[in-house]
């Protein structure tokens, strides 16, 4: 398994779900030479390999866990970004030559000042 494994949200929503759906059923084998029923966790365990140390309610807070997460993630890097930005724009674009502003006359006639 890759590492990023462990931290896809795919992974806890699946195995939440085949935990809801096959634990505590039995349904009838097809499979020549075996036993005649086959219980809900044997196909979690052994078809899907499954990982069954945990129940569904451990999938279930870690979804929600993940959720928190991103999203305090999220604002973070959002207000990093807002922060930085203007700094990053006021290195890149500084002036090399003094800006020159020139006063209206009328305005200096009026006596204002």
């Amino acid at each position: 398994r890759y590492p990023m494994y462990y931290v896809a949200f795919h992974k806890y929503a699946n195995q939440g779900f085949y935990k809801n759906e096959f634990l505590g059923l039995t349904f009838p084998n097809n499979q020549a030479g075996g036993a005649t029923t086959i219980t809900g966790d044997e196909i979690l365990r052994k078809y899907w390999q499954v990982e069954m140390g945990y129940n569904k309610w451990v999938d279930l807070a870690v979804l929600f866990g993940m959720v928190i997460l991103y999203r305090v993630l999220f604002l973070v890097i959002m207000k990093l970004t807002e922060k930085v930005k203007p700094m990053v724009n006021g290195l890149s674009f500084r002036r090399t030559q003094p800006s020159v502003h020139i006063a209206d006359q009328s305005f200096e006639a009026n006596g204002a000042k």
